[in-house]
């Protein structure tokens, strides 16, 4: 299996489990029960889940009035963009 095929397994598990727990996050926020971690939410966005989260955050109403989440998942995108960028420029 070539490096790229890893690479989209990856990002593709990487972004489902972002998207369970995000959704996950919000039924406990609902229902009154023991919460995630925002560490572990962050850290799966900057492992690869931030498209994904963003966009079910907005969908589901979650997290949108926490700057941490507003600023930040974006930040990790742009951050996550650069890094690709610079990737693809050296390995050329």
């Amino acid at each position: 299996m070539n490096p790229l095929n890893i690479l989209l397994i990856y990002l593709v598990i990487i972004n489902i489990i972002s998207i369970i727990v995000t959704v996950y996050d919000k039924y406990c926020a609902v229902h009154n029960k023991w919460r995630v971690k925002e560490a572990t939410l962050l850290t799966l966005s900057a492992l690869g889940g931030s498209i994904t989260m963003y966009i079910t955050m907005q969908l589901i109403r979650h997290k949108t009035k926490k700057l941490k989440f507003m600023l930040g998942i974006p930040l990790i995108i742009v951050l996550q963009f650069a890094l690709c960028a610079v990737v693809i420029y050296y390995v050329r």
